[in-house]
């Protein structure tokens, strides 16, 4: 039988989660890992010419006119409250690798599918990036990054400032 991640398991009770201080932390792990796990693999794309676009846009994002690159920050704190409360309620208690490994799928599919088949259509947009392969791996390989780095900035935030 795996042991559940130290202390993961816990949160979900004690706490956790279901605490305003769990649901900040997974806020701001959100936050935090667009800004440097996102953006920043989205930047190294770009460098390599790999993909095209303006990481850390600065451009006012449409409805709300604040930069993109926070408007995505904030959607990504929000995006990491329900990653971090679906991993707590559905993976604490399982192996480290399948906690992992949960962030990482959850993170890629989750936001994608919600972009692609929601929010694209209603920006007139067609649905799943048109089907272009490249956009579509592309998002499954930055959100992935995201999810992978909410999860660890969550950790790391919970270690820090404790349960």
């Amino acid at each position: 039988m795996s042991q559940p991640i130290s202390g993961a398991a816990s949160d979900a009770h004690a706490g956790g989660m279901s605490s305003s201080k769990g649901l900040l932390l997974a806020f701001i792990a959100g936050f935090i890992a667009v800004l440097a796990f996102h953006q920043s693999l989205l930047a190294v794309l770009v460098a390599a010419g790999v993909v095209s676009g303006t990481p850390y846009s600065l451009a006012p994002a449409g409805v709300t006119g604040i930069p993109q690159v926070f408007s995505r920050a904030l959607f990504g704190g929000g995006w990491g409250i329900v990653l971090m409360m679906l991993l707590e309620h559905r993976l604490a208690r399982q192996s480290a690798a399948a906690f992992w490994i949960g962030a990482l799928a959850i993170g890629a599919l989750l936001p994608s599918l919600v972009a692609w088949f929601i929010v694209e259509p209603i920006k007139g947009l067609p649905p799943a990036a048109g089907g272009d392969p490249a956009r579509l791996a592309l998002a499954l390989v930055a959100n992935g990054a995201w999810g992978i780095g909410t999860a660890a900035v969550y950790r790391l935030l919970r270690a820090v400032w404790g349960r």
